[in-house]
């Protein structure tokens, strides 16, 4: 991912409550021994890492692992930006639910364009996820999917913060 540093369009207080919002709902709760070294820069660390890893197994035709690469790069960019404003994910529902709420963040600003692009987003990555099990989309629809994660990642990160 190549985001430059910059500020996002909404106020971090905004961000952090949603993130907070989510993880109460998802009942993900703090787990301090677990929690440490969980940073913002290692979640992005690891998401570029996945992005990396997701186009070089699409190239060798090993189209569930790279399914499961692009979900990666998804999950670990919506950790980042959830340890970026004090929240530590710890399982999937919270990844979901960080996103719907990060989504309604940008509708309740008043891009509904936004929230439903996020929204549809996340879902086209929760699908790959699910290609992994099922190995069952083609070529040009995970190499499509994989692109629309990268831009998610992409845009994750420029409207809800960057390490």
């Amino acid at each position: 991912m190549t985001m430059p540093l910059a500020a996002t369009p909404y106020p971090a207080a905004d961000v952090a409550a949603a993130v907070a919002r989510a993880l109460a709902a998802a009942r993900d709760r703090p787990q301090p021994a677990e929690d440490a070294g969980r940073t913002p820069e290692k979640y992005a660390r690891l998401a570029r890492d996945f992005r990396i890893s997701a186009w070089r197994h699409l190239n060798e035709g090993d189209l569930p692992q790279a399914s499961s690469k692009a979900w990666g790069l998804v999950a670990e960019t919506v950790k980042a930006v959830s340890a970026q404003h004090g929240g530590i994910i710890h399982s999937h529902g919270a990844i979901w639910t960080t996103v719907r709420e990060l989504a309604q963040l940008a509708g309740n600003a008043g891009d509904a364009a936004t929230e439903q692009w996020l929204r549809n987003s996340f879902s086209v990555a929760r699908g790959l996820h699910a290609n992994f099990y099922e190995d069952e989309a083609p070529l040009e629809d995970v190499r499509a999917d994989l692109q629309l994660c990268e831009q998610l990642a992409e845009r994750l990160l420029a409207l809800f913060g960057t390490p």
